[in-house]
């Protein structure tokens, strides 16, 4: 910035760069006629030139110097159109800035109202939404109490469960609780399917042995004995078997085990004579019948072989269903003397009712017609009732009284 009395000018104006370059020129005159001078053994026309040169550009220093004050008031007049500009300018912004800020005011008024009606809006919908989560987490909560008391019956359930498992696991665990775990499932089977008086439960045999049950079956086939096994040990080897030389062992050990029970009800509870030729098995397990049936079809083909019956409770309830079946047909065959001459009495039981029948019905015939009589009879006299309740006396003619048969006596005639 170069600063001239009251003006401040920059570099970077064309005036000032046009000045400077004048006062670059004019010193390089300077020297170049410091070097002519010096030069003064040259020629006249060369000195002659340069002060033409010389002449010239001092017209041109001067030119150069009225441009410059030209450029100088035509920088005043710019100066101050443009401070007239800025004031004007500042005075716009000054009313437009009012103006803005009134309508600031404005809005932030709307705004602030808008906000306060929001926030009441928002305080009433918090408050019914807070009021009907409240109902919704009370109700919540008593479900959930609910479902907590239904979960601690299960729990207790389960426990009981649990210990009920327990103890089905410790029969299980010893041979002869075992055996009496199928016997009560064998007990409690036979007692649905048949009459108390068609078997007998721990009976004994000729050769001194117990069967289990003996069914009292007609001739043929007999008494037929059932007997309850339960190869657990075997069938839980086999089960927790995991290489398939524990399986192969193991299912080797459970067909010996049930060669070994058939073997036994054969040989103990089949008793020509006394018994029927056959016995039944049963197995207090479904799982140990069907892997018996599907693994080892050949120890099942033995026990037929050795008319020995495996069943299984299902099976067996069948079984004990088609027994009852011959035992009741057995039973009918045996009454059938007494049902014939029940049939016989209710024959003429049903006679003797035709007979009453043929006569209560000619009974209530005469009735009907005595009935009827009586009903014609009643008729008759009604109408006649009704005749003579509607004659009028006060009718008659006074030539006609003595045509009337007075129906009390006159004190004259008396």
């Amino acid at each position: 910035m170069i600063q001239i009395g009251d003006q401040t000018y920059a570099f970077d104006d064309p005036l000032v760069i046009a000045t400077l370059a004048g006062s670059a020129i004019i010193l390089l005159i300077l020297i170049l006629l410091i070097t002519t001078a010096r030069r003064a053994g040259k020629a006249s026309e060369a000195v002659q030139t340069v002060a033409s040169q010389v002449t010239n550009l001092h017209q041109g220093i001067q030119t150069l110097g009225q441009g410059q004050h030209q450029l100088a008031g035509n920088i005043q007049t710019v100066s101050d159109a443009q401070a007239n500009a800025q004031m004007h300018m500042v005075q716009t912004m000054e009313t437009r800035l009012a103006e803005v800020q009134a309508q600031m005011a404005e809005r932030l008024a709307d705004n602030a109202l808008k906000s306060a009606r929001s926030l009441s809006d928002l305080q009433e919908r918090m408050k019914d939404t807070l009021s009907g989560s409240t109902e919704k987490t009370t109700k919540s909560l008593t479900e959930l109490q609910e479902r907590l008391a239904t979960i601690d019956k299960a729990q207790t359930n389960i426990e009981k469960l649990s210990g009920d498992v327990l103890s089905l696991q410790d029969i299980l665990s010893n041979k002869q609780r075992r055996g009496m775990f199928g016997e009560i499932q064998l007990t409690d089977i036979v007692s649905k399917a048949l009459p108390t008086d068609s078997y007998a439960l721990q009976a004994t045999l000729s050769n001194n042995r117990r069967a289990d049950c003996l069914i009292h079956l007609p001739n043929p086939p007999g008494p037929i004995v059932i007997d309850a096994k339960f190869p657990f040990e075997a069938y839980e080897a086999l089960a927790a078997a995991e290489t398939q030389d524990q399986q192969r062992t193991a299912l080797r050990d459970l067909g010996t085990a049930v060669r070994k029970h058939i073997k036994d009800i054969a040989e103990r509870y089949i008793i020509e004579g006394e018994t029927a030729d056959g016995a039944i098995m049963f197995l207090p397990s479904e799982a140990v019948y069907a892997e018996l049936h599907a693994r080892l079809p050949e120890v099942v083909r033995e026990g037929f072989a050795q008319r020995v019956w495996i069943v299984s409770p299902t099976t067996c309830m069948a079984t004990l269903n088609t027994m009852r079946a011959i035992l009741k047909d057995a039973r009918m065959r045996e009454q059938t003397g007494a049902i014939r001459k029940a049939l016989k009495q209710l024959h003429r039981d049903v006679e003797i009712i035709g007979e009453k029948a043929g006569k209560l019905e000619t009974h209530l015939r005469q009735a009907g017609d005595d009935v009827a009589g009586v009903l014609t009879a009643a008729t008759r006299a009604g109408k006649r009732a009704d005749r003579l309740d509607n004659f009028d006396f006060e009718e008659l003619a006074p030539d006609d009284e003595t045509k009337v048969v007075p129906l009390v006596p006159s004190k004259s005639q008396t």
